[in-house]
């Protein structure tokens, strides 16, 4: 299983944090967005064991932690961060009074209860911590760490089924006007890449470039160094679950230099004297497409050896 593992991690290819539909749900300056539809992963569909998996490594621990039962709760979480403005989540599900009240209290803790006001609707100031300690999420093996909202945010209740969470006042004022969609925001030059499905799961995309380069010389840094965009997939596939990761490199060469890079790991993990038949069969069904500076990666698994695969 290691070697799918590998594979995975090759597809994720350090995206920032566990979407939309399309590149016109996203403003021209977001660095990097994510979506997880938790209610399409839900249903009795290929979906199912990973949600159960995630279920049982985040939402229970943060059940018996904070009293939120995001089981029952969250349908979605889509975030997404402006290199001038930094992040926004929304979050959107049916949230009882008792977790409303909840983010109230941790709003009290280190805010300012005071509403503020836009477009007729309330929202509040949090001031952040003082400790420089990021705010984080965490349930099991599961944690996520939205570091430029340590200083402060702002925080709303105001619309129905819809928890927001902005790094900037001007977002938040956006998104109330709205109804929790983006101003302004459309397809245009340099928008980021989206990948999507029918039934979508799983959405995430960074620009490259704009996350930095640490002048580290392993594998993942070599490749993100000579790409500009990287997109990453996952959504039901008539009873699979399809993977796919898109890559936009700095010139097409990179593009196919890189497919013979993938090319030649699958082709190596597929000889292996560990692999399995079932595993075999999954590389073998991978397809690698370079064409121009545009890299694509997918493939189509079992649920159950995801589910194998994510426990081990």
């Amino acid at each position: 299983m290691r070697y799918l593992k590998l594979l995975m991690a090759g597809l994720l290819l350090a995206l920032p944090v566990l979407a939309t539909a399309d590149s016109k749900d996203l403003p021209g300056s977001a660095v990097w967005y994510f979506h997880i539809d938790l209610d399409e992963m839900r249903k009795n569909g290929p979906g199912q064991g990973v949600y159960d998996w995630l279920r049982d490594e985040a939402f229970t621990d943060i059940k018996n932690d904070a009293g939120v039962d995001l089981d029952k709760e969250l349908d979605s979480l889509t975030a997404f961060s402006l290199e001038d403005a930094g992040p926004v989540i929304v979050f959107e599900g049916k949230f009882s009074q008792e977790t409303k009240d909840k983010v109230m209290t941790f709003v009290a803790a280190d805010g300012d209860i005071t509403p503020l006001k836009s477009s007729g609707k309330t929202y509040y100031h949090f001031s952040g911590n003082d400790d420089d300690e990021s705010l984080s999420l965490s349930g099991g093996d599961i944690e996520i760490d939205i570091e430029s909202l340590e200083d402060e945010a702002w925080v709303s209740l105001a619309l129905k089924n819809k928890i927001l969470v902005t790094g900037s006042e001007e977002q938040m004022q956006g998104l109330l006007a709205n109804n929790g969609k983006i101003a302004g925001a459309n397809s245009h030059k340099g928008a980021l890449l989206v990948l999507s499905a029918e039934k979508t799961m799983l959405q995430a995309g960074m620009n490259s470039a704009a996350m930095g380069d640490d002048g580290d010389s392993d594998w993942n840094s070599n490749i993100l160094r000579n790409t500009e965009q990287v997109a990453f997939l996952m959504a039901a596939a008539a009873d699979k679950l399809a993977l796919e990761a898109r890559l936009i490199t700095t010139e097409p060469e990179m593009a196919e230099s890189l497919a013979s890079v993938v090319r030649g790991l699958v082709s190596l993990m597929a000889f292996s004297d560990e692999m399995d038949e079932e595993m075999v069969a999954v590389l073998q069904g991978t397809r690698v497409v370079a064409s121009g500076n545009s890299l694509s990666i997918s493939l189509a698994l079992d649920p159950a050896l995801v589910v194998r695969t994510l426990g081990e």
